[in-house]
């Protein structure tokens, strides 16, 4: 799973300019200075490690709400059912939060033979759901994304007994629920007749932002955010320092690539989407056609390379690199101030 990096304390600094200035409209179930810990597999993992994944944009959710609630991260890539109970005590009720949500299913069934079967799922889940609340933890649980945006392959069709057991013992426990799997479906089903590509993840799996934001929406819902409260949270991950990371590449076909990228907000992305658009293209045609027209600056006659070979057979494709990053930012920023 991929990597991000975020700015300690970026959201608790994002959540005060909003805090004090919005009343708390309803009941919202975490209290300020509450902790939640939130444990899963590498969809939780990324939630934490990218600035807008889901668990980050819950936390500055409440935040924009007047709720400033404490996290305790233990999402860990490829982890099933078995192994979150393993870890429980350390991983979670050893740092005594409040609440816990838990997002646990879809390594138990994408592992195939190495996954875990219904029968333990459910022995394994009912455990960690009874150790968290005799330890006076409020329990939140989540139904899983879907395994591949179709919702009819096997997969999916396998997870579904998984979801309605969590849907049951959400009933049977007393614990909230936050329904992915049926709000991921609805958003899918609502999309145009043949529409292709991956619409809510990177990879049919792991989260895009629209992803993430729609995860943060359903539990924030579920904690009792009204419709209001989340109008603000959304407003405000908009403008959350790195949350869209853009990149392109230029290459004339003699080496390999020079790979550029551009951290902007989600607020930046849209900008540039309606330019895209504008121009009858698609965001990323928009972007590799500024890589590469400033790419064959670097060339001659007007550079001072022949190829790209030329570049790594000198071994300047650092330096070059750094070039024609600087100048890919330079015309985003460009475009974004028109």
């Amino acid at each position: 799973m991929q990597k991000f990096s975020f700015v300690a304390g970026m959201l608790p600094a994002l959540g005060l300019l909003f805090t004090g200035s919005l009343a708390v409209a309803g009941p919202i179930a975490v209290k300020d200075g509450q902790r939640i810990a939130f444990l899963g597999d590498s969809i939780t993992e990324g939630g934490w490690g990218n600035p807008v994944g889901y668990v980050r944009l819950v936390l500055a959710g409440l935040a924009t709400n007047g709720v400033q609630a404490k996290a305790t991260p233990a999402g860990i890539s490829g982890h099933k059912s078995n192994q979150m109970l393993e870890r429980l005590d350390r991983d979670v009720l050893a740092k005594k939060p409040d609440w816990m949500t838990l997002s646990c299913g879809v390594n138990d069934v994408w592992h195939g033979e190495k996954g875990v079967p219904l029968d333990q799922y459910k022995t394994n889940i009912a455990t960690i759901v009874a150790r968290a609340q005799a330890a006076g933890v409020k329990v939140v649980l989540l139904t899983s994304t879907p395994i591949g945006e179709n919702l009819e392959n096997a997969n999916n069709a396998k997870l579904a007994p998984y979801n309605e057991y969590l849907r049951a013992l959400a009933r049977e426990k007393d614990c909230l629920l936050a329904d992915l799997s049926a709000a991921f479906a609805a958003k899918l089903k609502a999309l145009p007749p043949g529409s292709k590509g991956n619409r809510l993840t990177s990879d049919g799996v792991h989260m895009n932002p629209s992803g993430n934001q729609l995860m943060a929406v359903t539990v924030l819902r579920t904690l009792g955010l009204d419709e209001a409260q989340l109008k603000s949270a959304e407003g405000m991950w908009k403008e959350i320092p790195g949350g869209a990371n853009l990149g392109a590449s230029f290459s004339d076909g003699t080496g390999k690539p020079l790979a550029v990228s551009a951290a902007l907000t989600l607020r930046e992305q849209e900008q540039l989407e309606a330019v895209a658009v504008k121009q009858g293209r698609t965001l990323n045609e928009l972007l590799q056609g500024l890589v590469t027209e400033e790419g064959k600056r670097l060339l001659k006659p007007s550079g001072e390379f022949a190829t790209v070979q030329a570049i790594f057979e000198a071994k300047q494709e650092k330096e070059v690199r750094v070039t024609l990053q600087k100048r890919f930012r330079e015309r985003l920023q460009e475009l974004l101030k028109k």
